[in-house]
């Protein structure tokens, strides 16, 4: 049999080729894999030769099914990720939006990469993201990895901040911030991150907002309110990433909120019937302004119980809403 110097890589071609051309209604023949290999990688090889990587990928453990026959073939059956798997995680990437629109068809075409070229071709047909609000900051994708050490090296960072003018321009604060960082979270479809601050105290940063992220050597400060499940008993607690002062809340809602409490909440919290059509439950929240906005948005059929000073910043806010009109 002819050689060639691509004769040890022939194996890994024609996995990569059953990868994304094979499909259970489009079954790759022994032929075609020949022709490739001539054709792509001047690879000239036999028929046994075909048969017999094949076999070895099988027992390597790659799921290759083989249909007997004239119009029979080769196609990977399973694969890393199933399809339904596959479409969940575009999904996330689409109406994700602390993602750029570049980053995001940049992941989800490594996505695609994943499954065989027909199934691909119908997940593209699916994805819109022009036109979506997302994301303006293109180096977000690198801020999430350097946080993500340094919080794996148990270091601080060194970030600038700025804020979006109505000159549509950024517009940096004026101070450098250096922070204790611990866990990334999502909240309203941005991204924030959680962290300790010398001035502020325990504090969260909307991420796509941070540029010229630098790890120092200095080792962060123990925080245990943001140390294992604290931290995300901490995220939950917060309304669209708002600080407040951390109360325990007792309220009472309308049975039709069911299942807004569950999804805010989590189905641990307890939900105590108060007549045929209300219910009270007690958590402990961030007061802050999106949180008592939050149970106004609800009208009539949300009502907070205690403690008095929270429902004095209640109406407090109301007031204040109403001299707007």
């Amino acid at each position: 049999m002819p050689k060639s110097d691509n004769q040890k890589l022939k194996i890994f071609y024609i996995l990569d080729y059953l990868k994304e051309n094979s499909h259970q209604d489009h079954p790759v023949r022994a032929a075609e894999l020949l022709s490739m290999l001539e054709r792509q990688h001047n690879i000239v090889c036999d028929r046994k030769t075909v048969y017999s990587d094949i076999a070895a990928l099988q027992d390597y453990g790659v799921d290759i099914v083989s249909i007997p026959g004239k119009n029979g073939g080769y196609y990977i059956a399973s694969r890393n990720f199933e399809l339904p798997e596959l479409k969940l995680l575009i999904d996330a990437v689409q109406s994700s939006r602390f993602l750029t629109e570049k980053k995001s068809r940049e992941l989800i075409e490594k996505l695609c990469r994943e499954c065989s070229m027909y199934d691909a071709q119908l997940m593209r047909r699916d994805v819109v993201v022009s036109g979506r609000v997302k994301s303006m900051n293109e180096t977000i994708y690198y801020n999430v990895d350097a946080i993500q050490e340094a919080i794996g090296q148990n270091r601080q960072i060194t970030f600038r901040y700025f804020d979006w003018g109505i000159d549509g321009k950024r517009h940096y604060r004026e101070k450098n911030y250096q922070v204790s960082p611990y866990g990334l979270c999502q909240d309203n479809e941005n991204c924030y991150l959680q962290a300790l601050s010398p001035r502020y105290g325990v504090t969260s940063y909307r991420v796509d907002r941070m540029s010229d992220i630098r790890l120092t050597p200095d080792a962060r400060v123990p925080c245990p309110e943001l140390t294992g499940r604290n931290l995300t008993a901490h995220a939950n607690s917060l309304f669209q990433m708002f600080a407040g002062d951390a109360t325990t809340v007792k309220m009472r809602f309308h049975r039709s909120l069911t299942n807004v409490v569950m999804d805010r909440f989590g189905r641990d919290t307890m939900l105590i019937p108060d007549g045929e059509d209300h219910f009270v439950f007690t958590v402990n929240v961030a007061v802050s302004p999106m949180f008592l906005s939050w149970v106004i948005g609800f009208g009539a059929k949300a009502k907070i119980l205690h403690p008095q000073s929270v429902i004095e910043e209640c109406r407090k806010l109301c007031r204040e809403a109403m001299e707007q009109y």
